[in-house]
C-alpha cells in the first residue's frame, strides 16, 4: 500500500509538470499579456474635448512578449495596426529586462521537462540513488517555480516601473498617448498558474516522504508436542 501511494503521488507530480511545462509554452505562444485603454491626449487637447466626447480618442491596445496590436483613436475613427517587439520595438523599451523575462521562461521550461523526467523515473523505481528519491524532484520543482516567479515579477516590474504599455502605446506615433486603464490577461496568469503548479508538487513530495506503518499479520507459533517428534 504505501508503494502503491507514492507511485500515485509521483504519477500526479510528473501531470503537473508537465502541465506547467504546457502552460508556459501557451502563455509565450499567445499575445494577450496586457490589455488595456489609451487616449490620444494631443488629439484630445488639438479639439478641447470633455468627458463625454473623450470616446472618440480612447482606444485599446494589447500585446505579449513578442508582438501586439493597438486601435488609435484620434477623433477620426479608430485605425487598427499591429506591431512586433523585435527587432525595432525592443529598442525603445527596456532591452535587458525584456530578453531576461524570456530567458527565466525558457530556462523554467527546461527545468519543468527534467522535473517531469525524475518523477517518471521514481515511478518505475530506476536503481540509480542520484536520481532516486524526492530530493531531486523537488530540486528542479524548485528551480522551475522559481525562474517563473522571476519571469512574472520581472514582467510586473517592466509594466509597472518601466511604463511598458506607455512606451509601446507610443512607439513610432506623432501624437501622445496617454495609458487609462491596463490589466493583466489570461498569457499573464498562465504563467502564474505554472508556479503554483510546481508549489503543488512540492507539497506532493512532501506527501510522499511520509512513512506509513506496515501491517504484518502475526504467524501462529506451532505447538510442538512429544507426540509430534515420535511421528
Amino acid at each position: 500500500m504505501p508503494g502503491c501511494f507514492k507511485k500515485t503521488l509521483f504519477a500526479l507530480a510528473s501531470a503537473m509538470s508537465f502541465v506547467s511545462f504546457i502552460l508556459i509554452v501557451v502563455a509565450m505562444g499567445t499575445q494577450k499579456w496586457i490589455t488595456g485603454k489609451i487616449l490620444c491626449k494631443t488629439g484630445a487637447d488639438l479639439v478641447n474635448a470633455t468627458d463625454p466626447e473623450l470616446v472618440k480618442f480612447t482606444g485599446d491596445i494589447y500585446y505579449g512578449l513578442f508582438r501586439g496590436g493597438k486601435v488609435r483613436q484620434c477623433g477620426l475613427g479608430g485605425r487598427r495596426s499591429k506591431f512586433t517587439l523585435f527587432p525595432h520595438l525592443v529598442k525603445k523599451l527596456n532591452t535587458g529586462l525584456h530578453v531576461m523575462i524570456i530567458i527565466f521562461l525558457c530556462v523554467a521550461i527546461s527545468f519543468a521537462l527534467i522535473s517531469f523526467g525524475f518523477c517518471i523515473l521514481n515511478i518505475i523505481q530506476v536503481p540509480y540513488r542520484a536520481i532516486k528519491g524526492p530530493a531531486g524532484i523537488c530540486l528542479w520543482n524548485l528551480l522551475a517555480g522559481g525562474f517563473t516567479a522571476l519571469a512574472v515579477a520581472s514582467f510586473i516590474a517592466a509594466v509597472k516601473l518601466h511604463h511598458l504599455t506607455e512606451r509601446i502605446a507610443n512607439f513610432q506615433e506623432i501624437f501622445q498617448f496617454l495609458v487609462l486603464e491596463e490589466q493583466y490577461e489570461g498569457s499573464f496568469w498562465l504563467c502564474v498558474a505554472s508556479a503554483t503548479a510546481h508549489g503543488v508538487n512540492l507539497l506532493l513530495i512532501a506527501l510522499s516522504a511520509i512513512r506509513f506503518p506496515e501491517f504484518k499479520t502475526k504467524t501462529e507459533e506451532a505447538n510442538v508436542t512429544a507426540e509430534d517428534i515420535m511421528y
